[in-house]
Parts: C-alpha cells; structure tokens; sequence
C-alpha cells in the first residue's frame, strides 16, 4: 500500500526584517525606504523528512517556535517549500485553524454547507452528510443563527464536526482538544480512531506529551526546525521530556523572567494572547466542569492538570476570569487560601471549586498560572486562550448578577 504522507528533505526559510521596519508609506519615505529591505534570512524548517502510512498517526513535538505549525501547514498545501518535496495520497482534512473561513453572516447551516463543499464533497454529499454534521456538532437548536451569533466554542464544534464528515485520507491536526468540554473531546478521539481504522493518516501536532504519547504510533520531535529525533511515541516522548528537564536545571532564574510575563503585567490588555512557560513545570490541561459554557450563578469546578520537569517546591497556583478587553473580574490563588502545594514531581491536577459564579451574561476568558514560590517568576501562564460563555437573561450592563428580590416595606 502507497504512504499516505511522503517528506522529504523539506526546506522553509522566511526572510527578517528590521524591528522598526516602516508600517506606512510615509514613515518609509522620511526614512528614506533604508529599513524596508529585509536584513537576513533564517531556516524555520530545513532537512525534514518522513512518512506516515494509512491508519498511522503521527504526532509531532517541540518546543514553540520548532517549526510544527509551519510543517502543518506545508504538508496542508499551505505555503511553498524552498527545498525538498512534500506527496500527500488522498483528500486532506485539515485542522489547522478551527472556524477561520466561516462568514459571519451566514447561518451555521450554509456555512457548514459551504465548508463540506470546499472540503471536496459534492452537493449531493452535502446534503447527505449535514444531518450528521449538524447532530455531531450539538447545534441543532442554533443551526439556522447567523455564525456571529456563535460563541467561539461553538464554532469550533461545527468546523471540527465538517473537517472530520468530508471523508479525508489525511487529517492534519493543530491542537484540536481544545474543542468543548472532556465529553466532546472523547466523542472526537472516538471519530478520529474511527477514520483510522478506516485508513485515514493523521498528523497530529500538540504541546501535550501525554496526548501524544497515548495516541500517536510514531512522534517526531522538532528541535530549532530539525530533525530532533523520530521514532515509536514511547521513546521519542521519553527522549523529549529528559531533554526538557535537563533544559530547565541549566536554566538560571535570571535566563527564566525573561522568558515569562512578570505577575504585575501578565493580566494587562496589551499581553499577547497565548501560552508563556518556563519549562520547569507546565500545565498540561485545562478543565471546565460542566463546561465552558454555564449559566449564571452555577457552580463550576476549575482543573488544572500539570507535568513537573523537575522538582518544584511550593508553587502557587492562581485562576482569574477576565473580560475580552482584559478588565479582571474575578481572581484568586492558592497562596489567598494558604493551600499549600508541597513538592510537585509527578504530573497531577489542582482543583478550585466555586459555589456560585454570579457573573453577568456574555464572554469572559479563564486565565491560568503556575507561581514561583516567592512569586519572582512564572513558570507558565495561559492567557485568553480558553473561553468561558455565561447565559443570563437579566441586564448584561455591570459584571456581576447577584440573587436578588425587590421589595416594598
């Protein structure tokens, strides 16, 4: 049987420009047009090759900036190669950017049509899978709601839910465990199994060891756009953790503040969306219970789960909820409830539990942060990465919905 991904020798270099490169055309004409050429170029890939057989999956590991989304995409058609070639055997499913080509003014029903028909299906197909699509999205009672009306959760069900209908022989995968609660998440491992074991290659790109480990065959591991190592998941996985561990112990503290936000900016409006880490100890997942997507004055039970790369002695723990401008509603950590977090060694989980959330109806973000004990640094920090949708139908003006009665005395 024909491999279903052939790499080889791929090369992808990207060209850097001066840091006060001119943003406009006066600002470059002034300046004389001297900062508009780039200054060098630099190989975010180079040497890459492998293969990946009908049914297997292949995940592929490394810390940010290694080159794997940027593989993705090249693999995805995505881009071009400066050197080597890529051969993809059969339709690709891609996703790599969950909900990015819906139009926000069309239902979810035309989008998910429109979606399915650029995925290759006829529309004969369409109309024989939008059922399916519809129910393994859960969005029935929404399906005919402007797209602008959906919460980002829920555009990432349906895009998965189109993705994975189109009947791939490839499927190209960023990350998609983000997607809705734990139950969601299982019942899309259970349909990606299943187009496994129907002969579908995935190529599988996260951050989370564990995941990887647990269902990939075969991991390659990205190192500064090379070729670090490749092999059975258990190994390469094995391979990959040593080498972080072994990072962070050289790694002074000073070498670390530079890597991470400080806690007295870490919340600010300006911060860059997305994920800091040390490398001393990460957090490996993030867990809503029922959900990310509650009513007003539920109770909700926050979990972190997280991977020590080496011993770490009384870390602080902290949560906020914030708005999408940045303003913090709600915030707390371990140290406010002098919970003590003792020796952290072996990957575990840490639990907040909040009676009542009475916060007003609308999107708000969960921030998560792991603290040096003293507080000098952060070993990791997610930032507007996972978002929490609350429903009320009282007034949406103010932040907070508390139980209240009104009464003439």
């Amino acid at each position: 049987m024909a491999k279903a991904i052939i790499v080889e020798s791929l090369g992808k270099r990207f060209k850097r420009y001066h840091a006060d490169r001119p943003n406009t055309i006066m600002a470059a004409v002034l300046g004389g047009f001297k900062r508009l050429k780039s200054v060098d170029v630099f190989w975010a890939l180079r040497n890459i090759s492998f293969a990946v057989e009908p049914g297997e999956m292949l995940g592929v590991i490394g810390s940010n900036g290694a080159g794997k989304s940027t593989l993705l995409h090249l693999v995805g058609g995505i881009g071009q190669l400066d050197e080597g070639s890529v051969e993809v055997h059969g339709k690709i499913g891609a996703l790599l950017d969950l909900g990015a080509s819906f139009h926000p003014d069309l239902t979810g029903r035309e989008n998910a049509f429109v979606s399915a028909s650029i995925g290759g299906l006829s529309r004969r197909e369409v109309k024989r899978h939008l059922p399916d699509i519809i129910n393994f999205a859960e969005l029935e009672p929404f399906i005919d709601n402007p797209i602008r009306t959906y919460s980002t959760g829920m555009k990432m069900r349906l895009a998965f839910a189109v993705a994975i209908h189109t009947n791939p022989s490839v499927l190209l995968i960023d990350e998609f465990l983000s997607v809705g609660d734990m139950r969601f998440q299982s019942k899309c491992l259970d349909k990606i199994k299943e187009l496994q074991i129907g002969g579908c290659a995935v190529l599988f790109v996260s951050h989370n060891i564990n995941q990887v480990k647990s269902l990939c065959d075969t991991v390659l591991w990205l190192k500064s756009g090379a070729i670090a190592a490749i092999g059975p998941a258990e190994d390469v996985t094995q391979q990959y953790a040593e080498y972080m561990r072994e990072n962070a112990a050289k790694s002074p503290t000073s070498e670390r503040q530079t890597q991470v936000m400080p806690l007295s900016q870490s919340l600010a409006p300006q911060a860059k969306q997305g994920n800091f880490q040390s490398q001393d100890i990460v957090i490996e997942s993030i867990r809503l219970i029922p959900g990310f997507e509650i009513e007003s004055g539920q109770s909700m039970t926050l979990e972190i789960g997280y991977l020590p790369l080496k011993p770490i002695h009384n870390a602080h723990f902290g949560i906020s909820i914030s708005q999408p401008n940045g303003n913090i509603c709600f915030d707390t950590h371990t140290a406010q409830a002098n919970f003590k977090t003792g020796t952290l060694q072996e990957p575990g989980t840490i639990r907040l539990v909040i009676e009542r959330l009475d916060l007003a109806g609308g999107q708000y973000f969960i921030d998560v942060g792991i603290y040096e004990a003293t507080w000098s640094f952060m070993y990791d920090y997610y930032w507007h990465m996972h978002e929490l949708i609350i429903n009320s139908s009282a007034s949406k003006k103010g932040i907070l919905n508390p139980p209240l009665v009104w009464q003439k005395v």
